[in-house]
Order: structure tokens, then C-alpha cells, then sequence
């Protein structure tokens, strides 16, 4: 059934909403310095991760046995979703919140092109390969950008290792977003593939977060921190990101969401104070290029 206009441009608002949230878990982080990367990570996705599955109960129960059924992409994309802010939270304390938004946000759309080629055999085409150019010429620009601010001293503790990292979070969004739809394609519901998929990673999140929580003890600061990012980017982005995709085409809702490695560059360097040389500044901009021409409405079937 066809979306209303009214519909069409709540679903567009949603999408920008979820863009803002997503880009402000940075931000969210970094006010708790003293909290491991490792253990902010698995507080946010883990937590997140478990509060969708609850709210998923329902849908949960009525696709049991589907999800019994198709139980390995469960398994693997919780997995991938267990590894995603592991990888990411420690990627910003390395290379900074921008070039790690950046790098792993404009990574993610081509691992999903090689994972839907080696998966699916879907046959890549020119656009791809312009895509992935241009982005691996902005990651390479960065390497190089951070590499010379760390010779002036003025750069992230290892910028090179956050940014490999960055890469690992976009292959496991990737890989995730993949497991869920072909959970989606055998006639799993969204909130029922979301909801298995992101509970089990929050499962395997939580002996990460037993055994190295003890920071957040130290102040209902680093714990309100962590909860932000468990229910306002995690939990509220995806549901405003779900109602979204409802009444807005996917192309669409993704290339909206190209907003999130700017809300994200734009606070890094108003409010964190990051600096980035012009060098750095080029290469964010290829990475967005590479996405916009990864994500525009194509023509014919080539990717």
C-alpha cells in the first residue's frame, strides 16, 4: 500500500532524526574518558541490542519457528553485531570521531556489495567500481593526513590501527544488515529479524561488559552516558530508522543517512576540538562521493 504524503514526509523526518541521533554517539563517548572503549562499546550495542529484542517480544514468539529454522544467519549476524562496537568504540579512541564515522559509514556500503557478490552473486557493475575508487582513495588520503598530523604531534593515539578498525565495523554493519535480510527474505518480520539478530549480539556483549564495567562506578556520569547511547541512538534510531523505511524507498532513506559522518565530523571538531588537515578534509569528501554514488537510484540492474 502506497504511503500517504504525510506519511512519506514523516518517514523522511525519521530518517533525519535517526541520521542526528547516530551521529551524536561520539560525542556520547567521549563524556566518559575513564570508561575502556571496549566496555562503552559493549555497554551501548549490548544493552541497545537486548532493549530491541524486548520490544520485540511479540513478533519474536510468532516467528519462533522461522527463526529456529533460519537460526544461522541469527547466529552470524548477532556475531557481527557483537564485533561491530568492540571495533568501532576502540576505532574513535584511536583515529578520533570523525575519521572513524567516516571511514566506517563510507566502507560499509561497498563490503556490502562484495558480500552480496560472493553470497548472492550479484554482478557488480561500473558504478561500483567508481564507488569503490573513490572510496579507497578518501581512506587513503586520511591515512595519509593522520599519518602527518601524528609527525606534528597533534594527532590520535594510533590513527592507522583506528582506522583498520573502522574497517571492521563497516564489513560487520555490513554483514548484519545482509543477515537480516535474508532473514526478511524468507519471510521473517523486520522487527522479528532485528530484534533476534541485535538480542543475541547483546548477549554476547554482556560478559565484555561484566568483566570490564567496573568504571562506571565511578560517576552516574559515565552510566548516563552509556545509557543515552543504549536507548537514544541504539533503540529510538533504528525504531525512527524502521518507521522510515516503511514509507520511504530504501535509496532514499540510505542516501538521508549520509547526514551521520557529518553531524558526526561537524560536533568532532566544534565540541571535541579534533583537528583534521585539508588533506584529511579531501579525503572525507571522496568517502561521501563514494557513497552518494553507491547509494543514487540506479538505472537498468547494474550495481
Amino acid at each position: 500500500m502506497a504511503s500517504s504524503p504525510r506519511q512519506y514526509q514523516l518517514g523522511l523526518l525519521s530518517i533525519t532524526i535517526t541520521a542526528i541521533l547516530w551521529g551524536s554517539i561520539g560525542i556520547a563517548a567521549s563524556m566518559a574518558p575513564p570508561v575502556r572503549p571496549l566496555t562503552m562499546g559493549a555497554a551501548a550495542m549490548g544493552c541497545g541490542g537486548l532493549l530491541q529484542a524486548l520490544s520485540a517480544l511479540p513478533s519474536l514468539y510468532h516467528a519462533r519457528a522461522l527463526l529456529k529454522k533460519y537460526g544461522l544467519y541469527v547466529l552470524l549476524g548477532g556475531l557481527a553485531v557483537a564485533i561491530d562496537p568492540l571495533a568501532f568504540y576502540t576505532s574513535m579512541h584511536m583515529s578520533g570521531v570523525a575519521v572513524s564515522t567516516v571511514v566506517s559509514l563510507g566502507s560499509a556500503p561497498l563490503f556490502s556489495a562484495i558480500i552480496d557478490t560472493v553470497m548472492d552473486r550479484v554482478t557488480l557493475g561500473p558504478r561500483w567500481y567508481l564507488s569503490a575508487a573513490l572510496g579507497i582513495t578518501g581512506i587513503a588520503l586520511l591515512c595519509f593526513a593522520e599519518r602527518t598530523a601524528s609527525l606534528s604531534h597533534h594527532a590520535a593515539p594510533a590513527p592507522i590501527m583506528g582506522i583498520i578498525l573502522a574497517l571492521i565495523m563497516g564489513f560487520t554493519y555490513a554483514f548484519y544488515s545482509w543477515a537480516a535480510h535474508r532473514l526478511i527474505q524468507r519471510h521473517v518480520p523486520s522487527r522479528a529479524a532485528m530484534g533476534s539478530i541485535f538480542g543475541v549480539g547483546g548477549l554476547l556483549l554482556m560478559p565484555v561488559l561484566f568483566s570490564t564495567g567496573g568504571a562506571f562506578l565511578l560517576s552516574w556520569h559515565y552510566i548516563a552516558a552509556a545509557a543515552y547511547l543504549a536507548v537514544i541512538p541504539m533503540l529510538i534510531g533504528f525504531m525512527c530508522f524502521g518507521y522510515g523505511l516503511r514509507h520511504v524507498p530504501a535509496s532514499t532513506a540510505t542516501t538521508i543517512t549520509l547526514l551521520e559522518p557529518t553531524v558526526a565530523a561537524l560536533l568532532a571538531v566544534f565540541i571535541l576540538g579534533e583537528r583534521l588537515p585539508w588533506v584529511g578534509w579531501s579525503g572525507i569528501g571522496l568517502i561521501m562521493l563514494s557513497l552518494i554514488c553507491v547509494t543514487s537510484p540506479k538505472k537498468g540492474n547494474n550495481a
